[in-house]
């Protein structure tokens, strides 16, 4: 036997056990659910004299609900270890000595460990941050088994979390399992907030946290919000604020009444709870009464300031009615938070890596090779985008910012945005004023003390002083009390009370600001940007041509006071400089789709062929998604899968495919996925992207239609096995349309 495990990804050390050391000395760094399970194996060899070697490898899905369950995993282990040698050399073959099983809880931040001795015993134990090591009970174990679903659920498909020699396998297999993770979620549902949240959220609530977000996400990718509204029930009568998880099953269950009713009865007891008016927003915005939505929008933002989540749905409203100045303005506004990584191990560099490839996916011929390395170097104009590097709140403001740019257009959006904000060049023109009269002002007190008449003196001093300090007022005056929107000033004083504070640092900041503007973006673009707007400044729908009227005005009097010069702006709002940074990052995008798409016009009006790398034309369907152009989205990324694999493409396309309806392409995507995720060890069904637009296709046709095109496809039996278990989950857990 060889000391390889088949078909299970290894790391092997270079010291024996120093991946365990490692992750005990990483504890008191993780902060949220935690890294994937670690698996630790000792192997040692019948000879006499061979070192014994350690490996490990990660895992989710395991049932961590007892030390019993972690040891029945290192036990499947001695039957994976590869037996690829002679029948007659097995005496002298590989065995696994002991195992350490690895599995940490969120709630209570230790790691709950099972150490298994073949043969001999099982020992369990929890470490804490310390290192120490204590006996672990019935509620510790508890909070480990749903802190590992809870990983596996949201790790499953989560896009900044890659980590090789990662194995993913099914959480919940069956109605029994669904059950116990049920069971759980309600023993600990008023724990949940110790969990952490979404990047986009400050403050992690009872209703918003990684728990809730796992079981929203298990029950709403299968359309089954059944059990997950029995449970809400249930939860309810505690606390009112569930009734925003409440409703939101009943309208994923489409039983609207129920939801409306729960929203009514839910905000007169807790009528301050943003959740819930974020249902009710969205709710109608589904039925078009936009005006209502932006009444509790702006009720939301006035109850709950500090949070990102208010002000980006508020800017969602104004862009749906049209107010896109007030959108920009609500943006500008919006608390942003620094980015947390997600918890990882940091392993110690590793002696060798064994990655096995599983036989039948070799001889199935469905898995293509990446031929990314076969490639001429890509674009450096589309592999620099700063764009995909955003995370977190200033990702989601981004998508903001561009859903802008697509509904007016970028020459539009930069009249917007020199309509609202205080542009760079109004500024040098009120600071060349105020420098105008500080320098007549020294020349009057030097004539002044050049004629030494004291009292004369005096009177040209003070009040120079005193006009000089009533402008500086009010010019903060005039910036601090701008309004989110002027027509609604008494709906938003709130919430511009708490914003009041930064507005006065940002005035006092802004030349410092002006320069590092200044400094990082590029000249020449910003220049072709300013003649861009010229010529349709003339369009009489456009506010700009008041607005260049104001500027050249106050280039012609420059005698005008300051308080005339600072009029001009007295409506307007300095850019926050992460926006600022955002508009020169959607530049860069639309300036190389702008070329991209007249490129390739170009091309095809000469007859000529249009000729990329499969990664050029990966970088530029995600550059057309980003900007919210589908149709060329998805020609880029068929145009990529002609020349390469790459899953992201297929992913991407699936989710097209499932969106038009189109089975045959969708089936097709499941596959090469499917097979691609079974090469690198997601064993996983569900829940995934693919398990979640499968399921959307068999809600429309159902799942004998999809049955059916699938054995039409002749795939070879290994891979149809693996296709054939969405469908079985379909069918087990009664996904809406399983029945026809």
């Amino acid at each position: 036997m060889s000391e390889y495990l088949k078909d299970i990804p290894e790391f092997y050390e270079r010291e024996l056990g120093e991946s365990i050391i490692a992750r005990t000395e990483a504890l008191g760094t993780f902060r949220e659910l935690g890294p994937p399970d670690l698996c630790h194996i000792v192997k040692a060899n019948a000879k006499p004299g061979v070192r014994e070697v350690g490996s490990y490898h990660y895992v989710s899905g395991v049932d961590a609900s007892s030390s019993a369950t972690l040891a029945a995993y290192l036990n499947s282990l001695t039957y994976s270890m590869d037996d690829s040698q002679s029948w007659f050399t097995k005496s002298n073959a590989w065995r696994i000595r002991s195992g350490i099983y690895c599995c940490f809880n969120a709630f209570s931040r230790v790691d709950v460990r099972v150490e298994v001795k073949i043969p001999g015993g099982v020992e369990s134990y929890f470490v804490d941050v310390r290192g120490e090591r204590h006996e672990a009970t019935s509620a510790i174990w508890q909070e480990t088994y749903l802190s590992a679903v809870l990983r596996a659920i949201l790790y499953s498909d989560d896009s900044y979390y890659r980590l090789a020699g990662y194995r993913k396998i099914d959480p919940i297999t069956g109605l029994q399992g669904e059950a116990k993770f049920l069971e759980a979620v309600e023993a600990l549902f008023w724990k949940g907030w110790q969990l952490g949240s979404k990047p986009e959220i400050q403050v992690a609530t009872s209703v918003h946290n990684h728990l809730t977000a796992g079981v929203m996400k298990y029950f709403g990718d299968s359309f089954r919000y059944g059990p997950a509204i029995e449970l809400f029930e249930k939860l309810h009568k505690k606390d009112p604020e569930v009734g925003a998880l409440l409703a939101e099953s009943y309208l994923g269950a489409n039983e609207e009444i129920k939801a409306v009713k729960t929203l009514y009865d839910d905000l007169k007891l807790a009528s301050m709870s943003y959740p819930l008016l974020h249902v009710q927003v969205d709710f109608l915005r589904n039925k078009g009464e936009y005006d209502m939505a932006l009444k509790l929008a702006k009720f939301a933002v006035n109850t709950t300031p500090s949070e990102f989540l208010t002000w980006a749905k508020l800017t969602d409203v104004y862009i749906d009615i049209g107010d896109y100045q007030s959108a920009l303005l609500t943006l500008n506004s919006c608390p942003m938070f620094t980015y947390s990584e997600r918890d990882m191990h940091r392993m110690p560099a590793p002696m060798r890596t064994h990655l096995p490839v599983k036989q039948d996916i070799t001889k199935s011929g469905i898995m293509e090779d990446d031929m990314t390395n076969q490639e001429a170097e890509p674009d450096p104009n589309l592999v620099r985008l700063p764009a995909p590097a955003l995370h977190g709140t200033f990702a989601k403001a981004y998508s903001l910012l561009t859903k802008l740019a697509a509904r007016i257009g970028w020459d539009d959006l930069l009249k917007c945005r020199s309509g609202v904000f205080v542009m760079e060049e109004e500024y040098r023109v009120l600071k060349a004023k105020e420098e105008e009269r500080k320098t007549s002002v020294s020349h009057t007190m030097s004539s002044a003390a050049s004629n030494k008449e004291s009292s004369a003196t005096t009177n040209a001093t003070t009040p120079a002083e005193t006009v000089d300090d009533e402008n500086k007022e009010e010019l903060s005056e005039k910036m601090d009390n701008i309004d989110l929107n002027e027509e609604n000033k008494d709906q938003e004083e709130t919430a511009e009370g708490d914003k009041s504070e930064s507005e006065e640092k940002a005035t006092e900041k802004e030349p410092t600001e002006e320069k590092t503007t200044e400094e990082n973006e590029d000249d020449a673009p910003k220049q072709e940007t300013e003649e861009t707007k010229g010529p349709k400044i003339e369009e009489p729908s456009l506010v700009r041509p008041e607005q260049a009227a104001e500027d050249k005005d106050a280039n012609e009097s420059s005698k005008k006071s300051a308080a005339d010069a600072s009029f001009s702006f007295g409506n307007k709002r300095l850019c926050e400089r992460w926006l600022d940074n955002l508009f020169m990052v959607l530049y860069e995008d639309l300036r190389v789709y702008t070329f991209w798409r007249t490129e390739a016009a170009h091309y095809r009006s000469q007859q000529m062929p249009y000729r990329k790398t499969g990664t050029e034309w990966e970088l530029l369907g995600d550059l057309a998604l980003r900007l919210w152009h589908e149709n060329e989205a998805k020609e880029s990324y068929e145009l990529c899968l002609d020349q390469k694999f790459s899953a992201k493409a297929w992913m991407r396309l699936l989710e097209i495919y499932a969106k038009e309806g189109n089975v045959q392409k969708a089936l097709l995507a499941a596959v090469k996925l499917t097979v691609y995720h079974e090469r690198w060890y997601h064993e996983i069904v569900y829940p995934t992207e693919i398990a979640c637009n499968l399921n959307k296709l068999i809600r429309k046709e159902g799942l004998s239609k999809m049955q059916n095109i699938l054995t039409s496809m002749n795939l070879p039996r290994s891979v149809q096995l693996l296709i054939t278990r969405y469908f079985d989950y379909g069918e087990l857990f009664k996904v809406e349309g399983y029945e026809f």
